[in-house]
């Protein structure tokens, strides 16, 4: 393709045609000569947005095709969406900016918009429209993805954030993203120190990235904050909700929910799975975790009290009477790997 805005030709056949209106929200799209989106909330509602970006990997099963700088367009769009979800705003569209390589054949645009409707679709999320861009500056498809949710006026009221005292509570199991990503990544490898079934469920870890059912079961049952964890893992995440807050924290490390699965398969990659990727696990702060950690279980959802928040700014990690500080975030373990073997 010529570097500039692909043609309308294009633009119509592997772009416009794969996009699918959806919902009342979106008053105005997606379309030629569309600039802007126009968005309608009835009842006063907030408009939410935040951004997400990276290199498009186009085959994602595909493990060679895979590295730690690629992203899918199901794992940006899913990451928008749980952010949006933390903030106890409904996902409700998506603006997408693609740049795309010369040689980049139209059958990969086709599927790259192909696979960003199918997940918008299951999000209840609407393409509202963005930029298709062929570049010399780009050597594989490079995708920006600003997400926007409607966000009701009670539901922001009720977050009132973190303060000391709270309990802290996780949902599902920390690591999964990571370990999805070296499941398929060092599949080969891993096979010959682990059984086939279990780097096939790590590997299939992915279906567990989605947040908002437990951010929506957090805000009906009194959550104060919310935060969802990702790069920099389990630890990265509760230092950043504590400086968010400027607030302590104790964590009982031992309470850090981890499936059997991530520890093999970070025991073989000799990487650290408290610093691993974390997408699919949400901290919550709220006054009784008991009682949302039950609503959760309830709702088919695993989770678990780790610890609470404190007055000062010390974020202390416990493990039986060992005390230790918690150091600040490191750069992320997926970006090692077998290298550190």
């Amino acid at each position: 393709m010529k570097i500039g805005k692909v043609s309308v030709n294009v633009l119509k056949r592997s772009v416009l045609r794969q996009i699918k209106t959806t919902g009342n929200e979106v008053r105005s799209g997606a379309g030629i000569g569309e600039d802007c989106a126009i968005f309608s909330f009835p009842d006063g509602c907030m408009a939410v947005s935040c951004v997400q970006e990276a290199a498009v990997a186009v085959k994602a099963d595909a493990g060679e095709t895979l590295s730690a700088e690629k992203r899918t367009m199901t794992q940006l769009i899913q990451k928008c969406a749980n952010n949006l979800a933390v903030r106890g705003a409904e996902p409700a569209a998506a603006m997408i900016v693609l740049l795309i390589p010369e040689d980049l054949e139209e059958p990969v645009l086709k599927e790259i918009m192909e696979d960003a409707q199918r997940v918008c679709e299951g999000l209840k999320m609407q393409i509202a429209g963005g930029q298709t861009r062929v570049t010399a500056g780009v050597t594989m498809p490079y995708a920006v993805v600003t997400g926007i949710g409607k966000l009701r006026p009670e539901v922001h009221n009720s977050l009132r954030g973190v303060q000391a005292g709270q309990d802290i509570v996780v949902s599902k199991w920390i690591g999964l993203e990571g370990t999805a990503f070296l499941a398929k990544r060092y599949g080969r490898e891993l096979l010959q120190r682990c059984p086939a079934y279990l780097v096939e469920e790590a590997a299939g870890f992915d279906r567990y990235l989605s947040v908002i059912p437990e951010a929506a079961v957090a805000v009906k049952s009194g959550a104060c904050a919310m935060h969802d964890a990702s790069e920099g893992g389990i630890f990265g995440a509760l230092w950043e909700l504590a400086e968010r807050a400027g607030a302590g924290l104790t964590i009982d490390l031992r309470k850090l929910p981890l499936r059997q699965e991530t520890v093999e398969v970070c025991e073989c990659c000799n990487v650290n799975p408290y610093e691993l990727l974390c997408g699919g696990s949400l901290i919550i702060t709220c006054a009784d975790g008991n009682a949302l950690t039950s609503k959760l279980e309830a709702a088919g959802i695993p989770a678990v009290t780790v610890g609470k928040v404190t007055d000062g700014k010390d974020r202390i990690l416990r493990n039986d009477d060992e005390v230790r500080y918690m150091d600040r975030p490191k750069n992320d373990e997926i970006y090692g790997g077998f290298k550190k073997s």
